[in-house]
Order: structure tokens, then sequence, then C-alpha cells
């Protein structure tokens, strides 16, 4: 039986010894946080705040924590919605073998939403923003937010609920201009269905009101990160993921989730912003402060023993990243429809999902001759220029034929692959001046920077190494060398101060020209290269996180042909904290220390994360 309620998942999670309830009041300012991190980074529990300071409600978090809790919330749905999704990709598939498919038709009934006709749970009682538990995760935030939000929102003059957006898009409650009680803050950007209907709703005269949605089924908050068409609702894909369709009912013009715990109305001002943020985000930085829309609030109702559904984000791995798992579980077979000829997309979550693509593509064009990207090309601009992996500032992209067993989830042997393949001479291909991800500031501003495409196709051409050259010494400034990954090399460069620092991988490059370097493709020049290399996610994180490819690629024996940039030699990503990059996260010591105090011997959030 799928959840029809967040009290059905804490009772079902509970019964498998997969719930830690915390009983002693805890301060949603910081302290909440820090505890769902370290029971997230220990591989522990979901976790209900019984007792949160200043609300009467109780507060959740970490049920997606771990891949595999994530696939038990879902175990009595995803095979069936998998094989919908299958018949998407291939309708003849039903009949290559149509027992399988027998229960898809049954399943694609949940997508219809239903309006309830008996009443509706969220209908129980309203009460007022600053009763809502006001979670604040990170010390530079700017207030408190709600962190899985599911807001709804119809075109002007449409009633038709399947013509609907729901989308997860962050809202500050509290903190800087906004009116308590009064104003919240509605942070969205580029490549947002609610986007479409705010400038639909600038060109009409009506007032442009919205919903937003916490709590309920699991499936409701998954939906509204899933990537659905434009016209196509989330709410279809809500009612297949919960096994049940999607109840809503309406109120003074609204729209609400019959079974949400909360759900807050009212009208998104059509020409009125006001600054948001600063907000500890999941690419382990701050998004800043800037201006974005504000909502005026109506009412808030909550359901009768309502939960306050919340999660905290910073440098992934964090919980969110199950939503990328399971997105890739449902949707991989879909990856060559949307993108012809390509096999296999990975988004990878340690950098945070959008500054780094891996991709397995087709190489077809020319069998007959010397092998080189071609097709794989074609399908580069193809990825970056659809939805929301348009958004990608580095695309690595490898040819199948070349190893049919390659994997994109198997980041080392990927990047192994492709560095022992590509040639920097022809294999770079820029975009520049272009639109990037509105949460990395590593680019000439707020969603503007650039995109490298490195694509690789035909036999190797080198061997790589996993030992520093004996002889290696570097320019003054310039220390600690140490292997990243085979053929990789991480060095430690001089502090970035200023323009200036940009000439710092020439002087480097330069150097390295009286050295052979042919088993190191590629060095990632960086703040500190032993942090850099002690782990896998820590080189991805450091090395395209930071790094605007227009700015921050550099290579020895680097020439410019035609207005096309390459390299003979090593290729060389900059990599160090520029002076306009946004602050890493850091919790604060005061609070990491008092909530020592909650982990002693013996509590019940010790014996959560010692289970082994």
């Amino acid at each position: 039986m799928s959840h029809r309620s967040l009290q059905d998942v804490v009772i079902d999670l509970e019964k498998h010894k997969q719930l830690v309830r915390v009983k002693a009041e805890v301060d949603p300012y910081l302290e909440m946080a820090e505890i769902h991190r370290r029971v997230f980074d220990a591989q522990g529990p979901a976790i209900l705040f019984e007792n949160v300071k200043g609300s009467p409600f109780p507060a959740l978090s970490n049920i997606y924590g771990t891949f595999e809790r994530t696939e038990f919330l879902f175990r009595h749905t995803i095979k069936k919605v998998q094989k919908v999704i299958e018949l998407k990709a291939d309708p003849s598939n039903f009949f290559k073998n149509p027992l399988r498919y027998l229960s898809a038709p049954f399943t694609a009934l949940t997508a219809l939403p239903m309006k309830s006709r008996f009443g509706a749970p969220i209908l129980f009682n309203k009460t007022t923003i600053d009763q809502l538990p006001m979670v604040h995760s990170w010390p530079m935030d700017g207030g408190a937010f709600v962190t899985l939000p599911q807001v709804f929102t119809l075109p002007p003059g449409v009633d038709n609920i399947m013509q609907s957006n729901l989308g997860m898009y962050r809202i500050q409650l509290s903190g800087n201009d906004y009116e308590m009680n009064k104003e919240i803050g509605l942070h969205y950007q580029i490549h947002r269905g609610i986007g479409v209907h705010h400038t639909m709703y600038n060109e009409s005269d009506q007032p442009f009101k919205a919903s937003i949605f916490i709590g309920g089924p699991p499936s409701h908050a998954f939906s509204a990160i899933m990537p659905m068409p434009e016209g196509l609702s989330e709410l279809t894909f809500a009612g297949m993921l919960a096994g049940r369709r999607f109840r809503y009912t309406t109120r003074n013009g609204y729209h609400l989730s019959s079974d949400a715990d909360f759900v807050i109305t009212g009208t998104i001002r059509k020409n009125e912003k006001k600054p948001e943020g600063p907000f500890g985000d999941h690419l382990g930085y701050y998004s800043l402060r800037h201006d974005f829309p504000v909502m005026e609030v109506e009412n808030v109702y909550y359901r009768k023993n309502a939960i306050w559904h919340f999660t905290v984000v910073g440098r992934p791995p964090q919980e969110d990243s199950s939503f990328g798992f399971l997105i890739h579980e449902l949707v991989k077979l879909l990856a060559p429809q949307e993108f012809p000829g390509v096999k296999e997309i990975n988004a990878v979550d340690a950098t945070g999902v959008h500054p780094l693509l891996l991709a397995i593509g087709s190489e077809r064009y020319m069998p007959f001759r010397e092998k080189k990207p071609e097709e794989i090309l074609t399908q580069a601009n193809r990825i970056i220029g659809s939805g929301q992996t348009s958004l990608a500032k580095f695309l690595i992209i490898a040819a199948h034929g070349d190893n049919p067993n390659l994997n994109t989830h198997d980041i080392p042997a990927f990047f192994q692959h492709v560095l022992e393949r590509i040639d920097w001479r022809r294999d770079l291909h820029f975009q520049t001046r272009t639109t990037i991800d509105t949460l990395d500031y590593s680019g000439t501003g707020w969603n503007e920077g650039s995109k490298v495409v490195m694509a690789c196709c035909g036999d190797p051409i080198r061997t790589l190494s996993t030992e520093l050259p004996s002889n290696l010494s570097l320019p003054k400034g310039f220390t600690n060398p140490q292997i990243a990954l085979p053929g990789i090399i991480a060095i430690s460069g001089p502090g970035f101060s200023g323009p200036e620092s940009y000439s710092d991988p020439e002087i480097l490059g330069k150097h390295l020209e009286n050295y052979s370097l042919e088993r190191f493709p590629l060095v990632v020049l960086v703040d500190d290269s032993s942090f850099t290399s002690q782990t896998l996610n820590n080189f991805l994180w450091v090395s395209f996180t930071r790094a605007n490819p227009s700015h921050d690629i550099h290579g020895v024996h680097a020439f410019t042909e035609n207005k096309h940039w390459g390299c003979k030699g090593t290729l060389i990503i900059d990599a160090r904290i520029k002076p306009h990059h946004a602050p890493p996260l850091v919790a604060d010591p005061a609070v990491t220390k008092k909530v020592d105090g909650l982990f002693g011997k013996g509590s019940e959030l010790y014996r959560a994360i010692n289970r082994k």
C-alpha cells in the first residue's frame, strides 16, 4: 500500500527502524540543520523533530537520506512507473512482451488528478507564517526558508489543473525586507516553468495567484523536481508514483493539495521584487542576495497532525542527491529519445549537477575513415541546447563504439577513457558569453558565463601515469603537486588576488614546456592540492565549480587558429577561488559544539548514527 500522507511515511519508516524521534526541544536556527547533516553523513535514519522551538508543529527530514530508503519509500510503485516510461520510450515493447506491461494502463489511470468531493484534510485549520518551523540552515542565510516546497501555478484564465506547473522553488519566510506573516520571497531561476506563467500574467490584467504545498505523500515533493515536458502537469507523475490520484480542492480561487500538510496561498506581485537570500545552496556555496519576486500571503492552511517537511542542502552529496538518483533510474531509457544517438548522461552530483555533465554518444557518420568527433558534437549541441541540460558548464562526451562497456557513473574509468584519447588541439569547443546556472558564481556575472564541450573519439593516443615525473619543478608560488586521478596533477597556486592573477596559469604553462608531460594531459591549479586530491568528490567539486571555461582554461603550447583555441600540450584548468565567487558553506562552531551534547553516548541520536 502506498503512502497517503506524510504521517503514513513516519509510521512506515518507524516500523522498519528507519526513523529516529528527537524529543528534546531543538532550535530551528542552525541546530536542526546541524543534526540533520550529521545523521545524513552517517547514512542514518529519517529524523522526526517532535519539539521545535517556537512552533507547535513537528518537523521531518532525511526521509530520502539514502538511495536505499528512497527506493523503499516507492517500493510499491516504482517498477510500475518504470514500465509506463518504458512504453513511452518504445511503445512496441508492449507487443514484444505484453505480460510485462499488463499493469501499465492501470498505473496510467492514477496519473489523472481528482477533485476531493467530501472534504479535504488540508482544510482542518489555519495558522500564520511565524508559527511554522523557521528552519535556518547556514550562518549567513538571509532568513528561514522552505526547502521542499511544491509551488503550484496556472496560466491566466485557465482552471484546468492539467495545465498547471508544479515546481520546487525555494521560499524565504523571514528576514531581509519581508513583512512577517504578510510577505514571502520566491526564488526561481531560468528554465523554470513558473517563469513562463509569470510572463503570461505580466501581459494580462489578472492577479498572479499561487499555492505552495508542503508535505503530503513523498511522491508530491519528488514530482516538483521531475523534469516534465512543457505543458504536461507534474501532478500526473505525482499520482503515478504515489499509486494514488493527486487529490485537490479549491478555496477563494486557489487550488490546494488535499493531502498536503501545509498550503500557503497568495498573490505574486507581478511588477515588484525584493531582496532574497543569501542561502546556503546545493553547489556547496552561498547563493547571494538578489532581487526576486515577492508573494503577498493570504492564508496558511494545515491538516490535522501536520508535519513540516524540510531538508538541508549544501555541498553534495546531501539528501536531495536522492532526487537525482531516482530521476536517473526512472528516465534513463528516455535519453536516446530526447537526445537521438546519446546512450546516457550523468549530471555529476558531486559538482552540484549543472557544472559538469558526462555523456556517451554514438559516432556513426563516417565509419569507413579515421575516427574523430563528428556526430557526438551534434549530440553535444543538442544536450546543451535543451531544457535543464542547457545549464551545463562542462560537458565531456565520449563515443560508445570506442568502449561499449563505458559507464558515465563510473567516473574514474570515464575520465581515464577520455584522457587517454582526447586531443586538446582539436577537441575543445567553447561557447562564450552565454547563460549558466543561477547558483553558479564562477562566471562573469549573474547567470552569465561560458561553456566548453570536451569530445573524444578514437583509439588511445597516450598512456596515463600515476607517478609524478621525478624531475618536475615548479615556478615560484606554485607548490605541492599531487596526483588527483591517473593523468591528472593538482597543483597549489598563488592566491587569486585580482585580474592580474589570470596570468598565473600562463606562467605555469610556460614553465611546464620544459618537461615531458605526455602522460599527464590535465593539470588543475587549485588553492589546496592536498584537499583536492584527497577524494574523488573533492577533485570534482573544486575543479568544476570554481572554473569559468573561457577565462580559466589554459594550456601548454596554447594557440588560436581561425578563432579555434587549443593546446599542443597539457591542459590547465584554473580552479582557484576568485574574489567574485560566493563563499563556501561553513557551519557555526558554537552550534556544532552545542549539538555535540545531543549526540552523547546513550542518546537517541548517538544510537541513530552508531547502529552498526
